[in-house]
């Protein structure tokens, strides 16, 4: 049971905690009583707002809209007169563009085309918008007339700054393929670069705008010009050059200051070999002479021609780089076959010239004229890549003139060398030309020299060959092919001239001089092939010939040894008299003894003096000779002398005993030697 005095304190505490909440709920019911008051007058506030709202609504929107079509109606006459200014406009164009038209686009291109971008508009206005107003005729007129100074200015710029390129510059563009370093490529500035620019601009506008091709005609026509007469020159250039100097020069031009340039000697484009003319003429010469310096100058035509080929395929490149910036894409394969015509026909012209030229030797059995044939038809070959190359979307007929002209080479360089082996063979010169002293005839050091100079053409000159065949094979012949074909041609062309020298043999009258001549002759051949590649050439299609020329050259030495068989047969053994030593000789046999030395010695004498005028050029063969020579006279002789040298078969033996042993050997020893 709760004490009294707890259950009076707990009562208080309840009550006290009643009133507090009574309080708080008077509280809240005031501050509703407030928020409802409060809530009343904004909804009142908001109605009066909205209502106004309305009214200044309707106020405004009829407002903005006048405004809105006070606007549309402004602009529509802003763009009203503008477009009246624009048309107008087109009415001052001609007025205010005649004076620049009239005065021409020279030295202001940028604003004569402006002027003309002007006209072609106002032509263009009127044509859709007043085609029969005088004004269109106007335009048009000033139209036509600018169109023509543009064409004018576009021929002007091309005539007066295309420059032929000098010899020298041609001749640095071309040497500078065959140097081993690899130099900066020369620059071939055609036009100035600020023409050049104008020109590209002109030639644009008049395509897209001024509806004209004429100037193609005009540019091929001024740069074909340009492009013949700069080959021209280099030709002129070489011909100068040969006449001054007897070289053409060409300065160098890698890391050379240009106002110190070094002379150099040309080389001709492509050549691994320097090819002699002036000896190759000779052994091609039917005569077998000297040609008056006329070889010179077919060497200075050769080296000429060969570097305008070269020149053409550079240049015509060079052209080609400077047409593509110039003419519109789809006209620039037509204009550069236009182009490069001229000069393209003067070097095939030139060409033919020479293989005409050729074809008149050849019948008259001149063979020299055939020598510019092996390095140009060489030079055309190497440089048919090239060609290709360069003509590459040209007409048919434009790509089929080298082709053509390599063919006419390689016909009559064939008909020359057939032609030549076949002079070898019969050559009629048996009796005013024979070396007196057995030596090699001219016949041989000519036919060699020409063989050997066929090493240097060795591919050249047997497509020749391969191209005058007929069997299938050969209509793609391999290099295997062509030099099977050479090596037969070689080996032909040494068994003419065996054939011949065997017959040009009999000529002498003493077979011994003969043997000599044959000797000399087959001794020269086999050193000169042995001495370069000719011996591997003829290998391919002879195995034996080297071994063959050693039996020949031993055989003719055998036959010029039995020339000394009337010497020693008087001293050898058989029918020499016997007699037993102390025993008296009989007449009969003192005098055999005396006729044995005496035939001896005037054999001896005789033959000396007859064969020292003879000659062996070749030291080796010459003592090889002698020695073998020697050492059976000296036995034979000393073997005799010994045996009847002490034997009194005459009062006077200084009269028959003329020469010792030592004495012949010595007289041997200057046979050959026509300085001895």
């Amino acid at each position: 049971m709760i004490p009294p005095q707890e259950a009076s304190a707990r009562r208080r505490e309840i009550e006290d905690k009643l009133k507090q909440e009574e309080e708080t709920l008077s509280f809240i019911r005031d501050s509703l009583e407030k928020s409802d008051q409060l809530t009343k007058n904004m909804v009142s506030i908001l109605s009066s707002f909205e209502s106004r709202l309305m009214k200044l609504e309707n106020s405004i929107i009829p407002v903005h809209k006048q405004t809105e079509n006070l606007q549309r109606l402004q602009e529509n006459v802003e763009k009203t007169l503008s477009c009246l200014d624009h048309v107008i406009s087109y009415y001052h164009v001609a007025s205010d563009t005649e004076k620049i038209i009239r005065e021409g686009p020279t030295g202001r291109l940028e604003e004569y085309l402006g002027s003309m971008a002007k006209i072609q508009k106002a032509v263009e206005y009127f044509q859709d918008n007043s085609p029969d107003s005088p004004e269109l005729n106007k335009v048009k007129l000033l139209f036509e007339r600018g169109k023509e100074s543009l064409e004018s200015e576009f021929r002007s710029l091309m005539t007066r700054h295309s420059k032929v390129v000098s010899p020298v510059l041609i001749l640095d563009l071309i040497s500078g393929e065959d140097e081993l370093e690899v130099q900066e490529e020369v620059p071939l500035e055609h036009l100035p670069e600020g023409v050049l620019q104008d020109v590209i601009r002109i030639s644009r506008w008049l395509v897209e705008y001024g509806r004209n091709q004429d100037f193609m005609n005009v540019y091929y026509q001024i740069r074909s010009s340009q492009l013949d007469r700069s080959i021209k020159g280099l030709k002129e250039h070489f011909r100068k050059s040969s006449s001054s100097s007897g070289v053409p020069y060409s300065p160098a031009i890698p890391n050379k200051r240009k106002d110190t340039p070094t002379k150099k000697p040309l080389k001709r484009p492509g050549h691994e070999h320097d090819f002699r003319v002036k000896h190759l003429s000779e052994a091609l010469n039917d005569k077998h002479g000297p040609l008056a310096g006329r070889d010179d100058t077919l060497d200075v035509e050769t080296d000429a021609y060969i570097h305008c080929v070269s020149a053409f395929v550079k240049l015509a490149q060079s052209e080609y780089q400077l047409l593509m910036d110039v003419i519109p894409e789809h006209h620039q394969k037509k204009t550069f076959d236009s182009l490069i015509q001229d000069a393209l026909d003067g070097l095939m012209l030139e060409g033919e010239n020479i293989v005409s030229a050729a074809r008149k030797a050849i019948i008259r059995h001149d063979f020299s004229a055939v020598l510019t044939v092996f390095p140009i038809l060489r030079h055309l070959k190497q440089t048919k890549p090239e060609f290709d190359q360069v003509l590459q979307g040209t007409a048919a007929s434009t790509k089929n003139k080298l082709p053509g002209l390599i063919t006419s080479m390689e016909t009559v360089g064939a008909k020359a060398l057939e032609d030549f082996a076949d002079n070898i063979k019969n050559d009629p010169d048996k009796e005013y030309n024979m070396p007196k002293d057995g030596t090699v005839h001219e016949l041989t050091s000519n036919a060699i020299l020409f063989l050997q100079q066929l090493l240097d053409f060795q591919e050249t000159a047997g497509a020749m060959l391969a191209s005058q065949e007929t069997s299938s094979s050969a209509t793609s012949y391999s290099s295997e092919f062509s030099k099977r074909l050479l090596s037969t041609y070689i080996c032909k062309v040494l068994g003419n001239l065996q054939l011949n020298l065997l017959s040009k043999s009999k000529v002498y009258e003493d077979p011994a001089l003969s043997a000599i001549f044959l000797h000399n002759n087959y001794n020269y051949i086999l050193k000169a092939l042995e001495k370069s590649e000719l011996i591997q050439l003829v290998a391919v299609t002879q195995k034996t010939a080297e071994r063959s020329y050693r039996e020949h050259i031993e055989q003719q030495i055998q036959t010029y040894q039995r020339s000394w068989l009337k010497v020693t047969d008087y001293i050898s053994e058989k029918n020499l008299p016997v007699f037993q030593p102390g025993v008296k000789l009989r007449d009969k046999e003192r005098q055999m003894i005396k006729e044995r030395f005496k035939g001896f010695n005037d054999g001896l004498e005789e033959l000396c003096k007859i064969q020292k005028a003879w000659a062996i050029p070749d030291m080796e063969q010459r003592d090889k000779i002698r020695q073998a020579q020697k050492n059976i006279v000296r036995e034979t002789y000393g073997a005799f002398l010994h045996r009847y040298g002490s034997v009194p078969f005459t009062k006077n033996p200084e009269k028959y005993i003329k020469y010792r042993v030592e004495q012949v050997g010595d007289m041997i020893d200057r046979l050959f030697d026509t300085s001895a």
